[in-house]
């Protein structure tokens, strides 16, 4: 496949790295510094465009994306109060978009976990939750867009919590998510039940950005023929 990059910092560049090494190209490298180049590209010469930028980049590259019908995968967090727009535009132009707020199958295994661990704790609710999030100093948005999903999952199981907040101390209705921002940590994700009585504890520690990469690549190349919104249970199909 012809693959545009938008977007050209770490991610981008492991991304690059593994796109490469399955036999495609790159014929387009976007970030601040040359994004006048974007109007060389369009759907004649781009089979699937992959999106790891920053938030404040993510909507307007989305909307150009869209706007052109291209087949585009987008791991950026911290826009997603502008989906539905873009979900919108992807549908009129005849594009295909793809989100996940992380492309590592271990981590949409840990989601599926998650889920299931907080249906069976449901009835228990001597059991307190509580979510954290390590990530490098770098990461611009908090908390993640991981631990959101993470949170969302909870809600879904666990009746008495409707709404999460980014910090520790939190009403009885709501989900505390700490972030934390250490060194260089690719991400890890930490689900915690405590009573009075022990603790239960699940989490997910990613070693490198190789998973989530190879994630992106793999999306691209099952959306490349399609049209329509999708998302990692799309690709990996329903458990």
């Amino acid at each position: 496949m012809n693959i545009l990059l938008l977007g050209y910092g770490k991610m981008g560049k492991v991304i690059e790295q593994i796109a490469l090494s399955r036999g495609h190209q790159i014929i387009g490298k976007i970030d601040v510094s040359n994004r006048h180049e974007l109007e060389s590209f369009s759907r004649e010469n781009v089979d699937a465009v992959i999106e790891f930028s920053a938030p404040e980049a993510a909507y307007e590259n989305l909307k150009w994306c869209m706007s052109k019908g291209l087949p585009t995968v987008c791991g950026t967090t911290g826009w997603l109060q502008h989906r539905p727009e873009i979900e919108l535009l992807c549908k009129e132009n005849g594009a295909a978009f793809f989100y996940a707020s992380n492309y590592s199958i271990g981590v949409n295994l840990f989601f599926r976990l998650n889920k299931y661990l907080a249906k069976l704790i449901a009835p228990y609710e001597q059991y307190k939750v509580h979510t954290t999030e390590i990530h490098h100093i770098h990461k611009l948005d908090a908390p993640s867009g991981t631990a959101i999903t993470l949170a969302e999952g909870l809600i879904e199981n666990l009746r008495t919590k409707t709404e999460w907040a980014n910090k520790a101390d939190v009403a009885e209705n709501q989900i505390p998510i700490v972030s934390l921002r250490e060194g260089e940590v690719p991400g890890t994700h930490v689900i915690r039940y405590d009573s009075d009585v022990d603790r239960i504890e699940i989490q997910h520690v990613a070693h490198n950005r190789q998973g989530f990469a190879l994630g992106a690549v793999v999306a691209a190349e099952w959306l490349s023929p399609r049209e329509g919104v999708y998302g990692m249970d799309d690709l990996l199909g329903e458990a």
